[in-house]
């Protein structure tokens, strides 16, 4: 079933906000984790919250930087990829971004958190819950306004 959007010319209603977000999302992958792992992460968590718009720009950001297409399609069962496909560090982010996305049915443990600082300091801490939130973000405007995966990319994504 394809859904129709709510909002036609969305990107265009509300510009300061949009703007906003933008420059956080731009700020996220500036930031010490590297763009991979933003990525990764933002593939992640768009999958847990279905969100296609994401899911789509996401993956296709991944293979433009060279991602191999079988490691991206295990990303949703990455606990039971091999550990050639994600690093430590990565599996260590994609656990902690399930975890906060979980919130609020569900707090991240001691455990999770524990895992995460074994490969993060505190500011990739903070900077990967800055990538969170802004993903989740975009996830629920995509999501609640049934935004279109577009069927031509724009340029440049």
């Amino acid at each position: 079933m394809t859904q129709t959007a709510r909002i036609s010319s969305f990107y265009s209603v509300a510009p300061a906000n949009l703007q906003a977000m933008i420059a956080l999302s731009a700020s996220v992958k500036k930031s010490s984790l590297g763009i991979r792992l933003v990525e990764l992460v933002n593939l992640r968590v768009s999958q847990l919250n279905g969100c296609g718009v994401c899911v789509d720009m996401h993956w296709r950001d991944l293979i433009k930087q060279g991602a191999d297409p079988r490691h991206l399609n295990a990303i949703a069962g990455w606990r039971e990829a091999p550990s050639t496909f994600f690093s430590d560090s990565e599996r260590a982010a994609l656990n902690w971004a399930e975890a906060v996305n979980a919130l609020p049915h569900k707090q991240p443990t001691d455990a999770d958190f524990g895992q995460l600082k074994e490969h993060f300091n505190e500011t990739a801490i903070a900077e990967l819950s800055y990538a969170i939130a802004v993903i989740r973000g975009w996830n629920v405007i995509n999501a609640s306004l049934h935004n279109q995966i577009p069927e031509v990319p724009a340029p440049g994504f």
